[in-house]
């Protein structure tokens, strides 16, 4: 791991302690058992029947470890509904409090405002986090191949499945996507996506062009996502040309005056002005 996965890990083992303390496993369950059915985040994005269109992401977070405050004028539901309206298929939402500014409670906030399935961005190290995830409304959640052992991977990928979310399995280096292939989807693989993250946690560097390098490597790139770095249609058109069809973005539209727009000129189409 990089020295600032390293960090932010260890701080993550004394938060999922506390939230242990002051939210008991029954009172998750209870929560879930009043929650209606999760909105299925893999079947908004994959599209295996249609002609290639680009499927986006559109995140919502208020700053970042490497770019500091992003955006001084909050609102997440604001935010989300703007993505909504303008071509989103899906919502990442940080919940991460410390580096990214965000919160759990974003999650059921934003489900209440749109219809798009929303994913649980964290950084996830303990089973009681999907529990934790599921009963906040998320829709999916986020694994880190790098933050992660496999027998790890695959026990919380098993456990979202049996709660019904969908799991975004995000890598970089080489080695830990010949090490995610052979386990993402497992047990059913309409329940995960595989990410591939441009930004290398060592340098901060972001590139476009990793995604296009490990999509080589891949043989059904219909459940690739590519993660960072994208900023205009031709980057989206790049990634299409080499299979990917799904693309998270957030930096780039976070730090636009209306992200909604800048969503719907990312995807050439004709922008709609949320309030």
């Amino acid at each position: 791991m990089s020295a600032v996965l390293d960090t932010i890990i260890a701080r993550k083992r004394l938060e999922v302690k506390a939230a242990k303390a002051a939210v008991p496993m029954r009172e998750l369950k209870k929560r879930i058992r009043e929650l209606g059915r999760p909105r299925n985040f893999f079947g908004a994005l994959v599209d295996r029947r249609n002609p290639p269109r680009t499927h986006v992401i559109a995140e919502v977070k208020r700053k970042s470890p490497s770019a500091g405050v992003i955006r001084e004028d909050f609102d997440p539901v604001r935010i989300a509904r703007q993505y909504a309206a303008n071509g989103a298929c899906a919502i990442s939402c940080l919940t991460d409090e410390v580096d990214f500014g965000g919160r759990l409670e974003y999650i059921h906030q934003i489900r209440d405002a749109i219809k798009l399935p929303v994913l649980r961005k964290d950084f996830i190290i303990d089973r009681y986090q999907l529990w934790e995830a599921r009963a906040a409304g998320a829709d999916a959640v986020l694994l880190i191949a790098e933050a992660l052992p496999e027998r790890d991977i695959i026990d919380f990928q098993i456990l979202a499945t049996e709660l019904g979310m969908t799991v975004l399995l995000e890598v970089h280096d080489v080695e830990n996507l010949l090490r995610a292939v052979n386990i993402v989807g497992f047990p059913h693989a309409s329940y995960s996506l595989l990410g591939i993250n441009n930004r290398d946690l060592r340098t901060m560097e972001t590139k476009l062009e990793h995604s296009l390098r490990l999509a080589e490597l891949i043989e059904d790139t219909s459940v690739l996502v590519s993660e960072s770095g994208i900023r205009t249609a031709n980057d989206l058109r790049r990634l299409r040309e080499h299979g990917i069809n799904i693309a998270l973005v957030g930096e780039h539209l976070m730090r636009q005056p209306d992200p909604g727009v800048a969503l719907a000129e990312l995807l050439e189409r004709t922008p709609m002005h949320i309030d």
